[in-house]
């Protein structure tokens, strides 16, 4: 199954929790300084949705498609 993600690139505090559990999902920018997602569509894993859990601002949001 395909996970939309969107991050909320206003309430990201950079802290790279997201790209530290998930670095098949998420990057940070580095012009922005802000987690971004590789790609719009990505596969949903436990990790992903663990990176979501775990995100102090709770910027992220997955759709399942």
């Amino acid at each position: 199954m395909n996970c939309r993600v969107n991050i909320d690139t206003y309430r990201c505090n950079s802290c790279e929790t997201c790209v530290v559990i998930c670095p098949e999902v998420f990057r940070m920018n580095t012009v922005l300084e802000k987690a971004e997602s590789i790609s719009d569509t990505v596969e949903c894993s436990e990790l992903l949705e663990r990176a979501v859990a775990m995100c102090p601002e709770k910027c992220i949001e997955i759709e399942q498609e």
